[in-house]
Protein backbone atom coordinates (compact mmCIF):
# COMPACT_ATOMS: atom_id res chain seq x y z
CA UNK A 1 0.00 0.00 0.00
CA UNK A 2 1.17 3.64 -0.59
CA UNK A 3 1.48 5.68 2.34
CA UNK A 4 -1.57 7.92 1.93
CA UNK A 5 -3.65 5.04 1.04
CA UNK A 6 -2.39 2.86 3.78
CA UNK A 7 -3.23 5.42 6.43
CA UNK A 8 -6.74 5.47 5.11
CA UNK A 9 -7.52 1.67 5.25
CA UNK A 10 -5.62 2.03 8.72
CA UNK A 11 -8.16 4.03 10.12
CA UNK A 12 -10.79 2.46 8.37
CA UNK A 13 -9.48 -0.73 10.33
CA UNK A 14 -10.09 1.37 13.90
CA UNK A 15 -13.72 0.67 14.05
CA UNK A 16 -13.63 -2.82 14.48
CA UNK A 17 -12.70 -4.49 17.46
CA UNK A 18 -8.55 -5.90 17.72
CA UNK A 19 -10.02 -9.65 17.17
CA UNK A 20 -12.20 -8.61 14.17
CA UNK A 21 -10.14 -6.82 11.64
CA UNK A 22 -7.96 -10.23 10.47
CA UNK A 23 -11.31 -10.90 9.52
CA UNK A 24 -11.98 -7.98 7.60
CA UNK A 25 -7.98 -8.20 6.28
CA UNK A 26 -9.15 -11.86 5.30
CA UNK A 27 -11.92 -11.16 2.97
CA UNK A 28 -9.99 -10.15 -0.29
CA UNK A 29 -7.53 -13.24 0.03
CA UNK A 30 -10.41 -15.75 0.90
CA UNK A 31 -12.84 -14.33 -2.14
CA UNK A 32 -9.92 -15.09 -4.44
CA UNK A 33 -8.88 -18.51 -2.91
CA UNK A 34 -13.16 -19.30 -3.25
CA UNK A 35 -13.16 -17.84 -7.16
CA UNK A 36 -12.55 -21.46 -8.29
CA UNK A 37 -16.59 -22.22 -7.60
CA UNK A 38 -18.43 -24.41 -5.19
CA UNK A 39 -15.68 -26.66 -4.30
CA UNK A 40 -13.57 -23.42 -3.09
CA UNK A 41 -10.68 -24.64 -6.07
CA UNK A 42 -8.37 -21.73 -6.44
CA UNK A 43 -8.99 -19.34 -9.64
CA UNK A 44 -6.68 -18.77 -12.55
CA UNK A 45 -6.46 -15.08 -11.31
CA UNK A 46 -3.31 -14.50 -9.12
CA UNK A 47 -3.22 -13.77 -5.39
CA UNK A 48 -2.59 -10.59 -4.35
CA UNK A 49 -3.45 -8.26 -7.69
CA UNK A 50 -7.68 -7.87 -7.89
CA UNK A 51 -11.10 -9.04 -7.44
CA UNK A 52 -13.06 -9.83 -10.36
CA UNK A 53 -16.88 -9.83 -10.48
CA UNK A 54 -16.63 -13.40 -10.80
CA UNK A 55 -15.13 -13.75 -7.63
CA UNK A 56 -17.86 -11.46 -6.26
CA UNK A 57 -20.77 -13.71 -7.64
CA UNK A 58 -19.41 -16.79 -6.96
CA UNK A 59 -19.47 -15.77 -3.52
CA UNK A 60 -23.02 -13.91 -3.46
CA UNK A 61 -24.68 -15.48 -6.57
CA UNK A 62 -26.85 -17.56 -4.13
CA UNK A 63 -28.02 -15.01 -1.69
CA UNK A 64 -28.50 -11.98 -4.04
CA UNK A 65 -29.76 -10.95 -7.80
CA UNK A 66 -26.79 -10.88 -10.31
CA UNK A 67 -27.89 -7.11 -10.64
CA UNK A 68 -27.16 -6.33 -7.22
CA UNK A 69 -24.18 -7.94 -7.37
CA UNK A 70 -22.75 -6.38 -10.12
CA UNK A 71 -24.09 -3.30 -8.55
CA UNK A 72 -21.80 -3.77 -5.59
CA UNK A 73 -18.64 -4.60 -7.82
CA UNK A 74 -19.01 -1.04 -9.60
CA UNK A 75 -19.40 0.20 -6.40
CA UNK A 76 -15.99 -0.81 -5.32
CA UNK A 77 -14.45 -0.58 -8.39
CA UNK A 78 -15.51 3.27 -8.19
CA UNK A 79 -13.60 3.64 -4.44
CA UNK A 80 -10.60 5.79 -4.90
CA UNK A 81 -8.61 4.91 -1.55
CA UNK A 82 -6.83 8.00 -1.41
CA UNK A 83 -10.09 9.89 -1.65
CA UNK A 84 -11.56 6.80 0.92
CA UNK A 85 -15.19 7.42 -1.61
CA UNK A 86 -16.46 6.63 -5.09
CA UNK A 87 -14.33 8.45 -7.46
CA UNK A 88 -16.27 11.38 -9.09
CA UNK A 89 -17.34 11.71 -12.62
CA UNK A 90 -14.29 11.20 -15.23
CA UNK A 91 -11.75 9.66 -12.34
CA UNK A 92 -12.84 6.30 -12.98
CA UNK A 93 -11.42 3.46 -15.33
CA UNK A 94 -13.85 0.63 -16.69
CA UNK A 95 -14.88 -1.66 -13.57
CA UNK A 96 -14.43 -4.57 -15.66
CA UNK A 97 -11.19 -3.44 -16.75
CA UNK A 98 -9.49 -2.45 -13.66
CA UNK A 99 -10.98 -4.72 -11.04
CA UNK A 100 -11.23 -4.35 -7.07
CA UNK A 101 -7.78 -3.75 -5.22
CA UNK A 102 -7.56 -4.66 -1.62
CA UNK A 103 -7.82 -1.28 0.00
CA UNK A 104 -11.04 -0.53 -1.93
CA UNK A 105 -12.74 -3.87 -0.29
CA UNK A 106 -11.44 -2.91 2.78
CA UNK A 107 -12.68 0.50 2.52
CA UNK A 108 -16.21 -0.72 1.40
CA UNK A 109 -16.21 -3.20 4.09
CA UNK A 110 -15.84 -0.59 6.93
CA UNK A 111 -18.44 2.30 5.43
CA UNK A 112 -21.47 -0.32 4.32
CA UNK A 113 -20.49 -2.44 8.32
CA UNK A 114 -19.41 0.49 10.26
CA UNK A 115 -19.65 4.02 8.32
CA UNK A 116 -21.92 7.03 9.12
CA UNK A 117 -24.79 8.35 6.76
CA UNK A 118 -22.37 10.53 5.04
CA UNK A 119 -19.47 7.80 4.20
CA UNK A 120 -22.63 5.59 3.06
CA UNK A 121 -24.27 7.73 0.87
CA UNK A 122 -21.40 7.88 -1.87
CA UNK A 123 -21.66 4.21 -1.89
CA UNK A 124 -25.46 4.40 -2.62
CA UNK A 125 -25.16 7.16 -4.96
CA UNK A 126 -22.53 4.66 -7.07
CA UNK A 127 -24.89 1.51 -6.62
CA UNK A 128 -28.08 3.22 -8.04
CA UNK A 129 -26.26 4.24 -11.52
CA UNK A 130 -26.08 2.02 -14.54
CA UNK A 131 -23.34 1.34 -16.66
CA UNK A 132 -19.24 1.87 -16.34
CA UNK A 133 -19.38 5.79 -16.08
CA UNK A 134 -19.71 7.69 -12.49
CA UNK A 135 -22.32 10.65 -12.03
CA UNK A 136 -22.78 13.38 -9.52
CA UNK A 137 -26.73 12.72 -9.58
CA UNK A 138 -29.18 10.03 -9.64
CA UNK A 139 -33.15 10.18 -10.36
CA UNK A 140 -35.44 8.56 -7.59
CA UNK A 141 -36.50 5.49 -10.39
CA UNK A 142 -32.91 4.73 -10.11
CA UNK A 143 -32.78 4.63 -6.09
CA UNK A 144 -36.17 2.67 -6.39
CA UNK A 145 -34.43 0.18 -8.65
CA UNK A 146 -31.09 -0.11 -6.51
CA UNK A 147 -33.36 -0.38 -3.56
CA UNK A 148 -35.20 -3.85 -5.51
CA UNK A 149 -32.63 -5.53 -6.16
CA UNK A 150 -31.42 -5.14 -2.26
CA UNK A 151 -34.69 -5.71 -0.75
CA UNK A 152 -34.65 -9.27 -3.26
CA UNK A 153 -31.46 -9.74 -1.89
CA UNK A 154 -32.31 -9.57 1.99
CA UNK A 155 -35.33 -11.24 0.98
CA UNK A 156 -33.42 -14.31 -0.28
CA UNK A 157 -31.16 -14.50 2.46
CA UNK A 158 -33.57 -15.07 5.09
CA UNK A 159 -35.07 -18.22 3.24
CA UNK A 160 -31.71 -19.40 2.07
CA UNK A 161 -30.21 -18.55 6.05
CA UNK A 162 -33.44 -20.19 7.55
CA UNK A 163 -34.48 -17.36 9.10
CA UNK A 164 -37.96 -16.50 8.05
CA UNK A 165 -39.38 -17.19 11.83
CA UNK A 166 -41.85 -20.20 10.82
CA UNK A 167 -43.47 -18.00 7.87
CA UNK A 168 -43.96 -19.49 4.85
CA UNK A 169 -43.58 -17.80 1.71
CA UNK A 170 -45.08 -20.28 -0.65
CA UNK A 171 -49.01 -19.76 0.75
CA UNK A 172 -47.87 -15.84 1.37
CA UNK A 173 -48.59 -13.04 -1.57
CA UNK A 174 -46.71 -11.75 -4.57
CA UNK A 175 -43.15 -11.15 -3.03
CA UNK A 176 -41.84 -9.28 -6.02
CA UNK A 177 -45.03 -7.37 -5.55
CA UNK A 178 -44.01 -6.50 -1.92
CA UNK A 179 -40.39 -5.87 -3.14
CA UNK A 180 -41.79 -2.96 -5.31
CA UNK A 181 -44.25 -1.62 -2.84
CA UNK A 182 -41.28 -1.61 -0.05
CA UNK A 183 -38.80 -0.09 -2.30
CA UNK A 184 -41.37 2.52 -3.34
CA UNK A 185 -42.21 3.14 0.50
CA UNK A 186 -38.50 3.95 1.19
CA UNK A 187 -38.14 5.96 -1.73
CA UNK A 188 -41.03 8.14 -0.75
CA UNK A 189 -38.81 9.50 1.92
CA UNK A 190 -36.41 11.07 -0.32
CA UNK A 191 -36.13 14.58 -1.08
CA UNK A 192 -34.67 15.11 -4.48
CA UNK A 193 -34.24 18.94 -5.94
CA UNK A 194 -36.49 20.93 -8.00
CA UNK A 195 -35.76 18.54 -11.08
CA UNK A 196 -36.34 15.18 -9.49
CA UNK A 197 -32.57 14.62 -8.72
CA UNK A 198 -30.74 12.86 -5.71
CA UNK A 199 -27.30 13.73 -4.68
CA UNK A 200 -24.70 12.83 -2.06
CA UNK A 201 -26.39 15.38 0.40
CA UNK A 202 -29.60 14.17 -0.78
CA UNK A 203 -29.10 10.45 0.10
CA UNK A 204 -27.16 11.28 2.96
CA UNK A 205 -30.19 12.74 4.86
CA UNK A 206 -32.31 9.79 3.36
CA UNK A 207 -29.59 7.33 4.82
CA UNK A 208 -29.73 9.11 8.08
CA UNK A 209 -33.44 9.34 8.79
CA UNK A 210 -34.56 6.11 6.55
CA UNK A 211 -32.99 3.10 8.75
CA UNK A 212 -33.57 0.18 6.75
CA UNK A 213 -30.78 1.38 3.88
CA UNK A 214 -28.18 0.98 6.37
CA UNK A 215 -29.59 -2.16 7.83
CA UNK A 216 -30.59 -3.67 4.63
CA UNK A 217 -27.00 -3.23 2.91
CA UNK A 218 -24.86 -4.32 6.09
CA UNK A 219 -27.07 -7.41 5.98
CA UNK A 220 -26.14 -7.98 2.69
CA UNK A 221 -22.47 -7.29 2.83
CA UNK A 222 -22.06 -9.55 5.62
CA UNK A 223 -23.94 -12.46 5.05
CA UNK A 224 -23.07 -12.22 1.08
CA UNK A 225 -19.46 -11.71 2.06
CA UNK A 226 -19.65 -13.98 5.02
CA UNK A 227 -17.83 -11.63 6.92
CA UNK A 228 -18.64 -13.04 10.64
CA UNK A 229 -18.14 -10.61 13.29
CA UNK A 230 -17.90 -11.29 16.96
CA UNK A 231 -19.83 -8.16 17.20
CA UNK A 232 -22.46 -8.62 15.10
CA UNK A 233 -26.06 -10.13 15.79
CA UNK A 234 -27.70 -11.56 12.67
CA UNK A 235 -30.68 -8.70 12.93
CA UNK A 236 -34.06 -10.02 12.87
CA UNK A 237 -36.63 -8.80 10.45
CA UNK A 238 -39.51 -11.21 11.05
CA UNK A 239 -41.81 -11.45 13.75
CA UNK A 240 -42.11 -15.13 14.84
CA UNK A 241 -44.90 -16.88 13.42
CA UNK A 242 -47.12 -19.80 15.77
CA UNK A 243 -50.40 -21.80 15.27
CA UNK A 244 -50.91 -21.28 11.77
CA UNK A 245 -52.67 -23.46 9.78
CA UNK A 246 -50.35 -22.84 6.21
CA UNK A 247 -52.18 -25.87 4.96
CA UNK A 248 -55.23 -24.31 4.16
CA UNK A 249 -54.36 -20.79 4.26
CA UNK A 250 -53.06 -18.22 1.67
CA UNK A 251 -51.79 -15.29 3.63
CA UNK A 252 -52.66 -11.59 2.26
CA UNK A 253 -49.27 -10.97 3.78
CA UNK A 254 -46.17 -11.18 1.93
CA UNK A 255 -41.98 -11.06 3.23
CA UNK A 256 -41.56 -7.91 2.20
CA UNK A 257 -44.59 -6.41 3.80
CA UNK A 258 -43.79 -8.02 6.95
CA UNK A 259 -40.51 -6.37 7.39
CA UNK A 260 -42.45 -3.00 6.80
CA UNK A 261 -45.33 -3.38 9.43
CA UNK A 262 -43.77 -5.75 11.80
CA UNK A 263 -41.40 -2.43 12.90
CA UNK A 264 -44.14 -0.37 12.88
CA UNK A 265 -45.58 -1.69 15.90
CA UNK A 266 -44.02 -0.37 19.42
CA UNK A 267 -41.55 -1.95 20.92
CA UNK A 268 -43.39 -3.86 23.11
CA UNK A 269 -45.04 -5.70 21.01
CA UNK A 270 -42.48 -8.68 20.74
CA UNK A 271 -45.16 -11.57 21.01
CA UNK A 272 -45.33 -14.40 17.99
CA UNK A 273 -47.67 -13.44 15.39
CA UNK A 274 -50.84 -15.64 15.31
CA UNK A 275 -53.90 -15.69 12.96
CA UNK A 276 -57.23 -15.29 15.00
CA UNK A 277 -59.66 -14.83 12.02
CA UNK A 278 -59.57 -15.25 8.12
CA UNK A 279 -62.28 -15.35 5.98
CA UNK A 280 -60.93 -18.39 4.43
CA UNK A 281 -60.88 -20.37 7.17
CA UNK A 282 -63.30 -19.32 9.29
CA UNK A 283 -66.16 -17.96 6.73
CA UNK A 284 -67.91 -14.78 6.49
CA UNK A 285 -69.47 -13.91 9.70
CA UNK A 286 -69.48 -10.51 11.68
CA UNK A 287 -69.97 -13.03 14.98
CA UNK A 288 -66.69 -15.20 14.05
CA UNK A 289 -64.80 -11.36 13.63
CA UNK A 290 -65.71 -10.53 17.43
CA UNK A 291 -64.75 -14.05 18.56
CA UNK A 292 -61.33 -13.69 16.95
CA UNK A 293 -60.50 -10.35 18.00
CA UNK A 294 -61.47 -10.43 21.44
CA UNK A 295 -59.51 -11.43 24.70
CA UNK A 296 -56.22 -12.33 22.62
CA UNK A 297 -54.60 -8.54 23.14
CA UNK A 298 -53.28 -6.25 20.19
CA UNK A 299 -54.36 -7.35 16.95
CA UNK A 300 -53.46 -6.49 13.23
CA UNK A 301 -56.47 -6.35 10.96
CA UNK A 302 -56.17 -6.97 7.34
CA UNK A 303 -58.78 -6.40 4.52
CA UNK A 304 -58.86 -6.66 0.76
CA UNK A 305 -61.80 -5.25 -1.10
CA UNK A 306 -63.00 -6.24 -4.73
CA UNK A 307 -61.12 -3.49 -5.92
CA UNK A 308 -57.91 -5.21 -5.31
CA UNK A 309 -56.62 -2.60 -2.43
CA UNK A 310 -55.26 -3.91 0.67
CA UNK A 311 -55.01 -1.88 3.79
CA UNK A 312 -56.26 -2.39 7.49
CA UNK A 313 -55.27 -1.35 11.17
CA UNK A 314 -53.16 -2.13 13.86
CA UNK A 315 -55.25 -2.14 17.60
CA UNK A 316 -52.92 -1.30 20.32
CA UNK A 317 -55.46 -2.82 23.00
CA UNK A 318 -57.57 -6.00 23.40
CA UNK A 319 -61.30 -5.67 21.49
CA UNK A 320 -64.41 -4.60 23.62
CA UNK A 321 -67.72 -5.22 22.47
CA UNK A 322 -69.24 -1.82 23.95
CA UNK A 323 -70.74 1.42 22.69
CA UNK A 324 -67.69 3.72 23.30
CA UNK A 325 -64.20 4.51 21.71
CA UNK A 326 -61.23 2.32 23.01
CA UNK A 327 -57.80 2.32 22.39
CA UNK A 328 -54.55 4.80 22.53
CA UNK A 329 -52.37 6.45 20.18
CA UNK A 330 -50.31 4.01 19.73
CA UNK A 331 -52.86 2.62 17.00
CA UNK A 332 -52.41 3.06 13.67
CA UNK A 333 -54.31 2.84 10.00
CA UNK A 334 -52.38 1.38 7.01
CA UNK A 335 -52.56 0.33 3.31
CA UNK A 336 -50.62 -2.14 1.61
CA UNK A 337 -51.35 -1.52 -2.10
CA UNK A 338 -51.46 0.00 -4.21
CA UNK A 339 -48.92 2.33 -1.85
CA UNK A 340 -47.53 0.80 1.54
CA UNK A 341 -48.04 3.37 4.38
CA UNK A 342 -48.53 3.86 7.54
CA UNK A 343 -51.34 6.51 9.57
CA UNK A 344 -50.42 7.51 13.12
CA UNK A 345 -52.97 9.57 15.64
CA UNK A 346 -53.04 12.37 15.22
CA UNK A 347 -53.73 13.80 18.16
CA UNK A 348 -57.43 15.71 16.66
CA UNK A 349 -59.45 13.13 19.12
CA UNK A 350 -59.29 9.95 20.95
CA UNK A 351 -61.68 8.39 18.68
CA UNK A 352 -59.02 4.91 18.07
CA UNK A 353 -60.73 1.52 18.01
CA UNK A 354 -64.76 0.73 18.47
CA UNK A 355 -66.77 -2.50 18.14
CA UNK A 356 -70.12 -3.19 18.67
CA UNK A 357 -72.60 -5.85 18.07
CA UNK A 358 -76.02 -6.48 18.44
CA UNK A 359 -77.49 -2.52 19.53
CA UNK A 360 -80.15 -0.78 18.52
CA UNK A 361 -79.19 2.37 19.74
CA UNK A 362 -75.79 2.95 17.90
CA UNK A 363 -73.82 1.92 15.17
CA UNK A 364 -72.53 -1.96 15.14
CA UNK A 365 -69.38 -2.75 13.27
CA UNK A 366 -65.73 -2.34 13.65
CA UNK A 367 -64.14 1.04 13.03
CA UNK A 368 -61.29 3.18 13.67
CA UNK A 369 -60.53 6.22 13.26
CA UNK A 370 -63.18 9.59 12.39
CA UNK A 371 -66.51 9.15 13.71
CA UNK A 372 -70.05 7.12 13.93
CA UNK A 373 -70.54 7.01 9.92
CA UNK A 374 -67.88 9.03 9.23
CA UNK A 375 -64.77 6.11 10.08
CA UNK A 376 -61.35 6.11 8.43
CA UNK A 377 -62.14 2.15 8.67
CA UNK A 378 -65.31 0.67 8.72
CA UNK A 379 -66.56 -2.83 8.97
CA UNK A 380 -70.61 -3.19 9.23
CA UNK A 381 -71.45 -5.62 11.41
CA UNK A 382 -73.95 -7.37 8.29
CA UNK A 383 -70.50 -8.88 6.95
CA UNK A 384 -69.06 -7.64 3.78
CA UNK A 385 -69.49 -3.86 3.64
CA UNK A 386 -67.44 -1.48 4.95
CA UNK A 387 -66.38 2.08 3.99
CA UNK A 388 -63.15 4.51 4.46
CA UNK A 389 -64.06 8.20 4.45
CA UNK A 390 -61.63 10.72 4.91
CA UNK A 391 -62.29 14.30 2.92
CA UNK A 392 -59.40 15.05 3.24
CA UNK A 393 -58.02 13.16 5.80
CA UNK A 394 -59.42 10.55 8.61
CA UNK A 395 -59.11 13.04 11.57
CA UNK A 396 -57.78 10.79 13.96
CA UNK A 397 -54.85 9.23 12.06
CA UNK A 398 -54.54 11.65 9.01
CA UNK A 399 -55.29 8.57 6.64
CA UNK A 400 -56.92 8.68 2.72
CA UNK A 401 -59.26 7.24 1.76
CA UNK A 402 -57.77 3.92 2.30
CA UNK A 403 -60.10 1.08 -0.19
CA UNK A 404 -60.94 1.42 -3.64
CA UNK A 405 -64.05 3.25 -3.71
CA UNK A 406 -65.35 5.33 -0.16
CA UNK A 407 -67.63 2.63 -0.04
CA UNK A 408 -66.33 -1.09 -0.39
CA UNK A 409 -67.48 -4.53 -0.29
CA UNK A 410 -64.92 -6.76 1.04
CA UNK A 411 -63.13 -9.52 -0.48
CA UNK A 412 -61.16 -11.30 2.27
CA UNK A 413 -60.17 -10.31 5.71
CA UNK A 414 -57.25 -11.48 8.15
CA UNK A 415 -56.42 -10.56 12.13
CA UNK A 416 -53.74 -11.77 13.13
CA UNK A 417 -52.52 -11.64 17.25
CA UNK A 418 -49.40 -9.85 17.65
CA UNK A 419 -49.05 -9.08 21.17
CA UNK A 420 -49.31 -10.99 24.35
CA UNK A 421 -52.86 -11.76 25.68
CA UNK A 422 -54.05 -10.62 28.62
CA UNK A 423 -53.57 -12.24 31.47
CA UNK A 424 -56.78 -13.89 33.14
CA UNK A 425 -58.84 -11.95 35.75
CA UNK A 426 -58.47 -12.75 39.23
CA UNK A 427 -60.13 -15.90 40.50
CA UNK A 428 -60.58 -17.25 37.01
CA UNK A 429 -57.40 -18.86 37.13
CA UNK A 430 -57.53 -19.35 32.86
CA UNK A 431 -60.43 -22.01 33.22
CA UNK A 432 -63.08 -19.20 33.30
CA UNK A 433 -63.69 -18.41 29.62
CA UNK A 434 -62.96 -22.38 28.54
CA UNK A 435 -66.11 -23.83 26.51
CA UNK A 436 -67.39 -27.19 27.25
CA UNK A 437 -64.78 -28.83 24.26
CA UNK A 438 -62.07 -27.62 26.67
CA UNK A 439 -63.58 -29.22 29.69
CA UNK A 440 -64.59 -32.95 28.51
CA UNK A 441 -63.45 -33.92 25.50
CA UNK A 442 -65.63 -36.77 24.68
CA UNK A 443 -68.21 -33.88 24.15
CA UNK A 444 -66.17 -33.02 21.50
CA UNK A 445 -65.63 -36.28 19.70
CA UNK A 446 -69.31 -36.64 20.08
CA UNK A 447 -69.70 -33.82 18.12
CA UNK A 448 -67.63 -34.78 15.52
CA UNK A 449 -69.57 -37.89 14.77
CA UNK A 450 -72.15 -36.37 14.19
CA UNK A 451 -71.18 -33.98 12.01
CA UNK A 452 -71.16 -30.81 14.27
CA UNK A 453 -68.80 -28.22 13.27
CA UNK A 454 -66.79 -27.00 16.03
CA UNK A 455 -66.63 -23.24 15.19
CA UNK A 456 -65.27 -22.09 18.26
CA UNK A 457 -62.19 -24.31 17.99
CA UNK A 458 -60.06 -22.17 15.78
CA UNK A 459 -60.55 -19.28 18.75
CA UNK A 460 -59.79 -21.25 21.41
CA UNK A 461 -55.84 -19.77 23.24
CA UNK A 462 -53.34 -22.47 23.00
CA UNK A 463 -51.88 -24.25 26.40
CA UNK A 464 -49.29 -23.27 28.14
CA UNK A 465 -46.75 -26.01 27.02
CA UNK A 466 -47.81 -25.46 23.04
CA UNK A 467 -45.58 -23.70 20.32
Amino acid sequence: MGNTESVVVQKRLTRFRPEERPVIEGVFDRLQGGAGGPSGAPGKTPAGKTLTLEMLQSSMGSLAPDSMVRRIYQCMCRIDPGMAAPAASGKTSTPTASGVGREQLVIFLADTMRGTAEERAPLVLAMSQHGAGAAAVVTCEQVAEFLQDLISAVVQILVHRGRLQAWKPEKMGDGSLGVKLLAEQMCSELKPSDQGACDVSCLEDWIFRVSQVSLYLEMLVAEGLNVSLSSRLAPTLLPPCRETPWKELRCLLDLPVLMFLAPQLPDSYNAPWRLVFSTQLHGESFTRVVTGLTNCGPTLLLIKDTKGHVFGGFASHAWEVKPQFQGDSRCFLFTVFPRLRVYTATGYNQHFMYLNHSQQTMPNGLGMGGQHGYFGLWLDSEFGRGHSRARPKCTTYGSPQLSGEEDFTLDSMEVWAVGKPPEPEEGEEGQGKRSVLHMDPEVQAIMEMTGKTLHSQGFREPEEDQE
